[in-house]
């Protein structure tokens, strides 16, 4: 607001300048859905480590093929996770704990999530707070009883709701071992603590703790199926939980060893990854490379592409790999076993991201795959080159190199069709600049639409565009040949301010990977007198 002189004198104003920077989104942050030993369900939660995993989700489980990518995932490069748990039909394990009055009453504790991780739990109850007169006052520790385990303990917790440290609230905000079950007891838990077999006959009597153990076990319930990974737009659940939660890259790992991602499933998926701006990492089905010859394996890739019907404009977002990867097993005595790929092109994608920047292919020597022993086949190059023209990406074994991702193609890919985010490093740049303007421009909604705020558009994405250029983002030897913004009368016309519109223009001359380097050797014989 300008200053209103009213006596002699100095008066100073602050101006703004007009910069609002915009600031580059995330471009690896990676989703992944499917079974898992414990933890929430239907419920995205962001983790930045192995560690992180282990501890909210139980770690590697046989029966969790997800559980695998995340380790993939993290082995390779890749720094934050998007967790979804799904389960189909498990139960949790409660605690039954009496009330001091009698007749007794019931505290019953249930296992924050489903599972029989659940069955390991126990819960101790003392007296000894810090006002041992108020009766609704006690001391809660729940015990994980395994190796590793954790123990979580409460102190001075009430059954009064009135009370800031009431027992169900404390629970719920910084407990992930167990949940009051149904409606709490206005009675305090009795205290398990009885005499001690080794105490003297003779007073004073020694007392030790007795933790309850679970009264009724968990179970981790039965495989899941497409219905659990669909879920219900209405409840947020299955991959409508990740509906608002911000992530770049989409892996689906199959419900069991052996098995495949049903279509509907990664139909879903690529649908919200258009919405959200992502990408779906697509796992080649597993006969595909269970035949012995290569050769049958490569046709068998070509003639079953479309049998996932992951087609169209929205086939941008999706990037298929093949083939499976050969790991050893830590949940069977290091026996090599069959996994699907996507945690690792995922970690591969985030380490490159770090490296080079979201426009460099995540392919090539650099992108090699960490922590796998072998490959379900191995491909040689005229076979890769038949899969590479149909916009499948193969994954191949050299002999100084080792085993690198050797594929750079969206499943818009294929020669015939010939698209313009035909390569994945392409779609993701865009993805990334798209998603960066429309965060960093908010701020213009509202605002006086007319050329000053045009100029400041023009400023403020100018300079983000610039600043890319500088990285090598883009082709061009200059900021003109590299990228465009144009927001002015031209892009906004009279029609367009009345009905409340302003259009910013911006274009980029996007990086292509060299795919075939073509090296011309041509022989010298020496200058011929004519």
């Amino acid at each position: 607001m300008p200053v209103q002189p009213t006596y002699p004198g100095v008066y100073i104003e602050e101006l703004p300048s007009g910069v609002r920077t915009i600031t580059g989104v995330a471009t690896s942050i990676t989703a992944f859905i499917g079974r898992t030993l414990r933890g929430e369900s239907d419920q995205a939660v962001t983790i930045t480590s192995f560690a992180d995993f282990e501890r909210l989700y139980g770690g590697l489980w046989a029966k969790s093929m997800v559980s695998y990518a995340v380790k993939d995932f993290y082995l390779n490069g890749g720094s934050q996770a998007v967790i979804v748990r799904i389960n189909r039909n498990g139960t949790k394990a409660t605690i039954n704990l009496p009330t001091e009055i009698s007749p007794p009453g019931i505290l019953t504790l249930e296992a924050a999530s489903e599972g029989t991780w659940g069955n390991n739990l126990k819960a101790s109850v003392n007296y000894k707070t810090k006002d041992t007169s108020n009766t609704s006052l006690f001391n809660l520790i729940v015990t994980e009883a395994v190796d590793g385990g954790s123990t979580e303990k409460f102190l001075n917790v009430s059954t009064d709701v009135n009370d800031p440290r009431y027992l169900p609230r404390v629970l719920e905000q910084g407990s992930l071992l167990v949940r009051v079950k149904g409606a709490m007891s206005a009675q305090r838990p009795a205290q398990t603590l009885v005499v001690s077999p080794e105490s003297p006959p003779t007073s004073p009597v020694k007392m030790v703790d007795s933790p309850v153990p679970v009264t009724t076990t968990g179970s981790d319930g039965d495989d899941v199926t497409p219905t659990e990974y669909l879920g219900a737009e209405m409840s947020h659940t299955g991959l409508w939980a990740l509906q608002n939660v911000e992530f770049n890259l989409l892996c689906i790992p199959p419900a069991t060893r052996d098995a495949d991602t049903d279509n509907s499933v990664y139909q879903a998926g690529l649908q919200l990854c258009v919405v959200q701006r992502a990408m779906l990492l697509v796992d080649s089905p597993m006969a595909w490379g269970e035949v012995s010859a290569p050769a049958i394996a490569v046709a068998q890739a070509i003639s079953g592409l479309n049998g996932l019907n992951l087609s169209g404009d929205n086939a941008r977002n999706a990037a298929l790999y093949f083939p499976r990867v050969l790991e050893s097993d830590p949940k069977r005595d290091g026996q090599t076993e069959t996994f699907v790929p996507c945690g690792i092109i995922a970690g591969v994608m985030a380490r490159t991201d770090t490296s080079r920047g979201v426009w460099k292919s995540p392919a090539g020597i650099d992108a090699s795959l960490n922590s796998i022993q072998g490959l379900q086949i191995d491909l040689s190059d005229d076979q890769n080159g038949q899969l590479n023209p149909v916009g499948i990406n193969c994954l191949r074994s050299f002999p100084i190199t080792g085993r690198v991702v050797w594929g750079a193609r969206t499943l818009r890919g294929a020669d015939e069709i010939a698209d313009e985010y035909k390569y994945v490093a392409v779609r993701r740049t865009a993805l990334f600049i798209e998603e960066s303007l429309y965060r960093g421009t908010k701020w213009v909604v509202f605002e006086p639409n007319d050329e000053p705020l045009w100029a400041q558009i023009r400023l403020n994405v100018g300079a983000f565009m610039q600043n890319l250029f500088r990285q090598g983002a883009f082709q061009g030897k200059t900021p003109s040949e590299a990228y465009l913004v144009k927001c002015d009368k031209e892009t906004t016309t009279q029609n367009d301010i009345n009905l409340g519109i302003v259009n910013i223009l911006v274009g980029f001359a996007p990086l292509k990977p060299a795919e075939f380097v073509i090296i011309k050797i041509q022989q010298l014989t020496g200058d011929i007198q004519s």
